[in-house]
C-alpha cells in the first residue's frame, strides 16, 4: 500500500478573504450567519421550535461577536426540570438540526471548551447537502451538567440522542475530543458511521498525566486559567492579534463551561488511547489538521493516517487547533469534498447488520460508504477473571492514580532484585485492594495519607498527595486530613507531612504562566 499523500490546501476566498500566513479581515456579524430554518432542541425537551426561530440555549457566548465588540455576559435562567426530563438529559446530549429534513444526516462534534457554534461558518454550505446535526458536550453551551467520564460514554449518549430521533446511519465530523468520539463510534459501531472526518484529533491526546493535572488545576482554581490560555492553544498569534472579538468569544466559551464537566472531559481524554486499534476503522476517513496546531499537530495526524486503512491527510495552512474558526472556507471545502465522495446511493440490503447494538435492522437510507467492510468480530466474553488479570488491572489503576511518570520511573529502576517486588505491589495493592468496589478512590486517598503519616513513611507522601488531588480531593480537604492526623498521630509527624503536601499542592495546582 502506497503511503498516503497530504492534500495540499490553500485557504479559499469564497467565505472570507484569507491568506495562508495573514489573519483574515475583522468579521462582521454576517460572517457567523444563523441558518434560515434552524431548529434547536435541548435534550429532554420534545416540543419543536417554530420555523425561523433559533431556540438554542443562550449562555452569552455561543455566537461569535462582531469584530470589536465583547461578548455579552451569560444570563442564567433557573429551570426546574421534571424527574423524567432530568433522567433523559443525563443520558442524551443537547443538539440542533440544520438543513433539509429529507437529506442524509451529517453529525458534527465540538472540541473541549467550545460549543456547537464553533462550526457556524461551515453550516450554510453543509446544510445545502446534508441535514446537519450539531451537539454540545455536557455542561458546555448551557447543556445539562452531567459529566461523561469517558469518550465511550459520550459516544453512547450521542447514539441515544440519535436513536430517539430515528437516525440510524450518518456521516461524522468532529474536532479534537469531538473527533475522538467519531473514531470511537467507528470502532464500536461501524454499521452506524458512513464516513468520518477527524479534525485536529489524535489517537492519544498528549499524556494521561497532563490531562489529569489539568483537572486538578480546574478543581482548585476554576476555569479561569484554562480560559486565559485558550487563545494561545487554539489560534495562531497573527489571527489572535487581528481578531480580538473572536478571541474574547472563545475565552467566554471556556469561562461559562461547567467545571465538573470540563474535569470529566479531561479524565476522558486522559484514558483515551486507540493507537492499537486504528486498523479496525473501516470507513473512508479524512484527517484534517492545522499546519500550525501545537496541541494535536501534523505528527498526530500522520499517525492517524498511517494507521487507518482508508484515510487521507489534509494540512490547512495558517491554522492552529480551531481550524474551523480560523480558516472556515478551507475546512468547509475539504468537508464538502470528502463527504460528497465518500457517500453513494446504495440499497439498504447492502448495509451490514448491526453487530453490536440489538434492535431492528437498519432502515433504508440514501447513502452508504464507498466500500462496505465486514463488522469487527466480537471478542468472546471470558467466563471469569483469570488470576493473571490482576497485574493488568493493577497497572491500569496504578497509572490512573499515581500517574505515568511515577509508574514508569518505578518500573525503569527495577532490576532482577526488585522486579518481583514491583510486580507484587502492582498485583496486590493496585490490582486487588485499590480495585475493590467497597470504597471510592477519594476515600482510599484519605486513608492512605493518614496511614503514611501515622507510620512515618513520608517518602511516599508526595506521590500520594498528587494521587489525592487527581482522585478528586481539594487542597482544603487534604488540609483537613492532615489536621486530623495531627490529633491522632502527633504534631511532629503532621508538621512534616504538611511541609511535603504544601510543596506538592503548590506545584500541582499552580496554573501555567
Amino acid at each position: 500500500m502506497a503511503p498516503p499523500q497530504a492534500i495540499p490546501v490553500q485557504p479559499q476566498a469564497t467565505h472570507a478573504s484569507q491568506t495562508p500566513h495573514a489573519p483574515q479581515a475583522p468579521l462582521a456579524s454576517q460572517d457567523f450567519p444563523g441558518p434560515q430554518t434552524a431548529h434547536a432542541l435541548q435534550a429532554g425537551h420534545d416540543r419543536a421550535p417554530q420555523a425561523g426561530h433559533d431556540h438554542a440555549p443562550q449562555a452569552g457566548h455561543d455566537r461569535a461577536p462582531q469584530a470589536g465588540h465583547a461578548p455579552t455576559q451569560p444570563q442564567p435562567q433557573p429551570q426546574t426540570p421534571t424527574p423524567q426530563a432530568a433522567a433523559e438529559a443525563a443520558r442524551t446530549l443537547q443538539y440542533r438540526f440544520d438543513g433539509p429534513e429529507d437529506a442524509p444526516v451529517l453529525v458534527i462534534g465540538p472540541s473541549l471548551g467550545t460549543t456547537w457554534h464553533m462550526w457556524d461558518r461551515q453550516i450554510p454550505e453543509l446544510a445545502q447537502h446534508w441535514r446537519v446535526f450539531r451537539y454540545d458536550l455536557p455542561g458546555h453551551g448551557g447543556a445539562p451538567a452531567h459529566g461523561a467520564p469517558s469518550v465511550a460514554e459520550l459516544g453512547d449518549r450521542l447514539l441515544a440522542t440519535l436513536d430517539g430521533l430515528g437516525v440510524q446511519r450518518f456521516g461524522y465530523a468532529g474536532c479534537s475530543i469531538g473527533g475522538a468520539v467519531g473514531a470511537d463510534l467507528a470502532l464500536r459501531h461501524p454499521h452506524r458511521v458512513a464516513s468520518l472526518a477527524l479534525v485536529a484529533s489524535s489517537p492519544r491526546f498528549g499524556s494521561a498525566d497532563e490531562f489529569r493535572q489539568r483537572g486538578v488545576i480546574v478543581r482548585t482554581n476554576g476555569l479561569e486559567p484554562m480560559a486565559r490560555t485558550a487563545p494561545e492553544r487554539w489560534f495562531t498569534p497573527g489571527f489572535a492579534a487581528a481578531q480580538p472579538a473572536i478571541v474574547e468569544w472563545a475565552v467566554q466559551m471556556v469561562r461559562t463551561t461547567d467545571p465538573g464537566c470540563y474535569i470529566a472531559a479531561c479524565e476522558a481524554l486522559a484514558a483515551f488511547d486507540i493507537r492499537d486499534h486504528l486498523g479496525r476503522i473501516g470507513v473512508p476517513t479524512l484527517v484534517l489538521v492545522g499546519a500550525e496546531d501545537k496541541v494535536t499537530g501534523p505528527a498526530e495526524a500522520r499517525t492517524l493516517v498511517a494507521g487507518i486503512p482508508d484515510a487521507r491527510l489534509a494540512l490547512v495552512p495558517g491554522a492552529s487547533h480551531l481550524a474551523p474558526v480560523e480558516q472556515p472556507a478551507a475546512v468547509c471545502d475539504l468537508l464538502l469534498t470528502h463527504f460528497s465522495s465518500a457517500w453513494q446511493d446504495a440499497p439498504a440490503a447492502a448495509l451490514p447488520a448491526p453487530p453490536l447494538v440489538p434492535g431492528p435492522p437498519t432502515p433504508a437510507t440514501p447513502f452508504a460508504p464507498v466500500a462496505e467492510i465486514a463488522a469487527a468480530p466480537l471478542a468472546p466474553e471470558a467466563a471469569g477473571r483469570l488470576p493473571d488479570d490482576r497485574y493488568e488491572r493493577g497497572t491500569k489503576v496504578r497509572r490512573e492514580v499515581l500517574g505515568d511518570a511515577h509508574v514508569d520511573a518505578a518500573n525503569g529502576s527495577a532490576d532482577a532484585f526488585t522486579e518481583d517486588f514491583q510486580e507484587l505491589v502492582t498485583r496486590y495493592a493496585w490490582g486487588e485492594v485499590w480495585n475493590r468496589d467497597g470504597l471510592d478512590r477519594r476515600t482510599r486517598s484519605c486513608i492512605t495519607l493518614t496511614a503514611l503519616v501515622a507510620s512515618g513513611h513520608l517518602e511516599g507522601l508526595a506521590a500520594h498527595t498528587r494521587a489525592a488531588l487527581r482522585n478528586g480531593l481539594t487542597p482544603a480537604e487534604i488540609k483537613e486530613v492532615l489536621l486530623q492526623t495531627a490529633v491522632y498521630c502527633g504534631i511532629p509527624a503532621a508538621g512534616a507531612a504538611f511541609s511535603v503536601a504544601q510543596s506538592v499542592i503548590q506545584e500541582e495546582t499552580t496554573p501555567p504562566a
